[in-house]
């Protein structure tokens, strides 16, 4: 927004219910006189536990009625956290100039009430009705013992979070028509993962593609979210604005993309089949991002800016370095003993992995034998991976200017048990699915090109370099990366290609998590494929196929 248009920024959010709901049946207080007692002074009845479905209806009105006629406070009064309630209701009149409001709520289901909003917003004459959907939950109050609306941004739209504002008025940068690689133009109705990219995009380059600014209701986003960084300094700025609505158009400037339309759709429809999924797909001779999705409830993009362990597709780094530092090669000795022991700490393989003490790397890399890299700990520097990662692949030192925030890798000089676990993807170690596609593409080709997802020209970006892989290395590598994908732990997904594939598995375990999470990279020809799944199990079980798919239908 320009100058003098505020917004008001939505108070903190505790992500647990501060009002609070236990699971007695009834408390007994006493209660004075006049406050809420019997007129005798004797004990009061007060309700506890989830609310009454009489009291989530009736609650769930009363809100929705003060929000209507605009009494911010009478409705934050029935939150339970009334302060942050009441300061974005109040700019949801004011700032955002939303009038006319008409709430319609939907059947409950236990304490949840679905509602339609249907409202106007004006601003300088011009006026276009808004509609949506959301929804409230009704807890119990603490220490009121009151039914209260449970607050969170997304009772007021479904888009906000902590730390957003909402705001109406002539829009800061103009609006862009992204295209992909071949002029098919881009929108986040037909591919809904590119929504917060275009963002970023119009942000970045709205002004440097011709475009005239328009008027929106838009969601400014707070601070800048965790990894956020692109070697420009400004990581601190807050993610670009989300539109909502356009009052009035402005003139959009055309902004060439490297994606590919198909390889986009290719990577949607993959990942809507898993939940908490994220993928990259690049193309390996020019470094040129195809696609990028994500499907998450919480609407971060964890395909370009997550930081998870990688599980064993760090193998392929683990592996190089192996190689490189002369410890063994493809063919040489590299035993998978049932189990290894580094510093006090025991690693084990995947249950079923029969242990084969005369194997050889290209053994234990298509089978993904954990003991095995595990064994070479004694032989490795503390710093042996960091350095392959940054002067090899070009990850880790948070120089990427792909056009967008991403999060460059993290493999840290770590001692101890980390050592050991950072061959197998684990302990300190952090990758998102861009970094490991970048690492595939590294991989095939011997060349790190850093991705970008629009050209390097446009804002004249510097980007980052690394020397890359020597030709037997990188043949070495192709080999034990076909083998995995022929017959090894990636076949079962990978059959039915042929030619020039290869590919790798992984599953990293994290604190808290019932399940590991799912990983897996791959190539087919002049694409490389990554993806991640939070508690997807197995590489093979969920973050396989999506791989799998996109690589098939990605041309």
């Amino acid at each position: 927004m320009r100058r003098g248009v505020k917004g008001a920024v939505i108070g903190g959010v505790c992500a647990v219910v501060l009002g609070g709901a236990g699971y007695g049946a009834y408390n007994f207080v006493s209660a004075l006189n006049g406050a809420g007692g019997t007129g005798g002074g004797g004990p009061a009845v007060v309700k506890s536990g989830p609310p009454s479905g009489t009291e989530v209806k009736e609650t769930a009105a009363k809100f929705f009625a003060a929000w209507e006629k605009g009494d911010a406070s009478t409705a934050a009064g029935y939150t339970d956290f009334p302060e942050a309630a009441r300061e974005l209701l109040t700019a949801y009149g004011g700032d955002a100039h939303i009038t006319k409001v008409h709430i319609t709520p939907g059947t409950a289901t236990g304490t949840t009430v679905p509602f339609t909003v249907r409202a106007t917003v004006s601003y300088e004459g011009k006026s276009r009705p808004l509609g949506y959907e959301s929804r409230l939950d009704v807890v119990r109050g603490k220490t009121s013992y009151r039914p209260l609306v449970d607050w969170q941004p997304s009772v007021v739209h479904p888009r906000l979070r902590k730390g957003d504002t909402l705001t109406t008025g002539e829009s800061s940068t103009a609006p862009i028509e992204a295209v992909d690689r071949d002029g098919k133009v881009l929108t986040p109705q037909k591919y809904p993962s590119l929504g917060p990219i275009l963002d970023e995009l119009r942000k970045r380059y709205g002004d440097k593609t011709g475009g005239r600014a328009g008027v929106e209701l838009v969601i400014r986003h707070g601070g800048a979210g965790a990894g956020e960084t692109d070697g420009s300094g400004e990581a601190g700025s807050g993610a670009a604005d989300t539109t909502l609505l356009t009052l009035a158009k402005g003139r959009p400037g055309k902004l060439h993309t490297t994606l590919s339309a198909s390889a986009q759709a290719a990577a949607e429809a993959a990942v809507e089949k898993y939940a908490d999924s994220s993928l990259v797909a690049v193309k390996p001779s020019t470094g040129e991002i195809l696609a990028v999705a994500n499907h998450r409830d919480d609407g971060f993009d964890a395909a370009l800016l997550g930081e998870r362990p990688p599980g064993s597709t760090m193998k392929i780094i683990s592996a190089a370095a192996l190689i490189d530092n002369g410890l063994t090669t493809a063919n040489g000795p590299a035993p998978c003993p049932p189990s290894a022991v580094w510093q006090s700490q025991t690693f084990q393989n995947l249950k079923g992995l029969t242990p084969d003490e005369h194997a050889t790397l290209s053994d234990s890399f298509a089978r993904s034998c954990n003991t095995a890299f595990i064994k070479f700990a004694d032989e490795v520097e503390v710093d042996t991976l960091t350095k392959e990662a940054q002067e090899r692949f070009g990850l880790g030192q948070n120089n990427w200017q792909i056009g967008v925030p991403s999060f460059d890798g993290r493999v840290p000089a770590a001692g101890g048990p980390d050592t050991a676990a950072a061959l197998i993807g684990q302990g300190q170690v952090q990758m998102s699915p861009l970094n490991m596609a970048s690492v595939t593409a590294t991989a095939t080709t011997g060349t790190f090109r850093q991705p970008v997802i629009v050209p390097l020209g446009l804002d004249h970006r510097e980007p980052a370099h690394a020397r890359g892989l020597s030709p037997s290395t990188v043949q070495q590598l192709r080999a034990m990366m076909n083998r995995t994908a022929t017959s090894g732990t990636a076949a079962g997904v990978m059959s039915g290609f042929s030619g020039n594939i290869g590919a790798k598995t992984g599953s990293a375990e994290a604190d808290g998590q019932a399940k590991s999470d799912s990983w897996f990279t791959g190539y087919r020809g002049d694409v490389a494929a990554a993806a991640m799944v939070q508690d997807g199990g197995h590489g093979i079980d969920a973050a396989g196929p999506i791989v799998a798919s996109v690589l098939r239908n990605a041309g």
